[in-house]
């Protein structure tokens, strides 16, 4: 679980100042950046085995996908070059794209090209779940509903916003220990 009672607080404000201007910021837009920045650090997640299975191919872009539950069913739109886009802009992509889902009017190459995937089922909520790899990629993040927890600070309980998260990964790209690296650059990061 990370600790997100800050930056939840940080997001409220800036979603006050989006909704005047026809978007909304969400809770994934940071998880999108934040998974970005860890990725950078641990490439073997912005990768894909090699079709012969016996090698690892480094990306060397950001492209994340995220499920989006519609009436067809589960689809996963692709935010291309995340690295190269703030908050507003994954904002407003994770809006646009997710309006599209929910349409039935995505194209192909809106669900194309993905090297890591967020899985959330924050607005459905449930408390854990195992997300599943979309090969080629090998990782995939899943999300549950953040709540508030008491957490103890060393002194005293104090009321925290904790999201929990869970990382499903192929194991032959990537080890439990880097695994959980991973885990704790995100929680850090978020």
């Amino acid at each position: 679980s990370a600790d997100i009672t800050e930056l939840d607080t940080y997001r409220k404000e800036l979603d006050t100042q989006a909704k005047e201007e026809g978007y909304r910021v969400t809770l994934l837009s940071f998880v999108v950046k934040a998974s970005v920045s860890a990725l950078k650090k641990h490439w073997q997640f912005n990768a894909s085995l090699h079709p012969d299975g016996d090698k690892l191919i480094k990306k060397d872009f950001y492209n994340i996908g995220f499920a989006a539950d519609t009436p067809n069913g589960l689809m996963v739109p692709v935010i291309k070059d995340a690295d190269r886009k703030g908050i507003e802009r994954i904002s407003r992509d994770l809006m646009e794209l997710s309006k599209a889902a929910r349409d039935g009017k995505l194209k192909g190459e809106d669900m194309q090209g993905a090297s890591f995937t967020i899985s959330s089922l924050g607005g459905i909520g449930g408390t854990g779940f195992t997300p599943i790899v979309n090969a080629p990629e090998v990782a995939i993040l899943g999300l549950t509903r953040s709540k508030m927890t008491p957490v103890w600070n060393g002194t005293e309980f104090v009321p925290r916003n904790m999201l929990p998260m869970s990382l499903s990964y192929n194991h032959r790209a990537i080890d439990g220990a880097l695994a959980a690296r991973f885990c704790a650059r995100l929680q850090y990061l978020l």
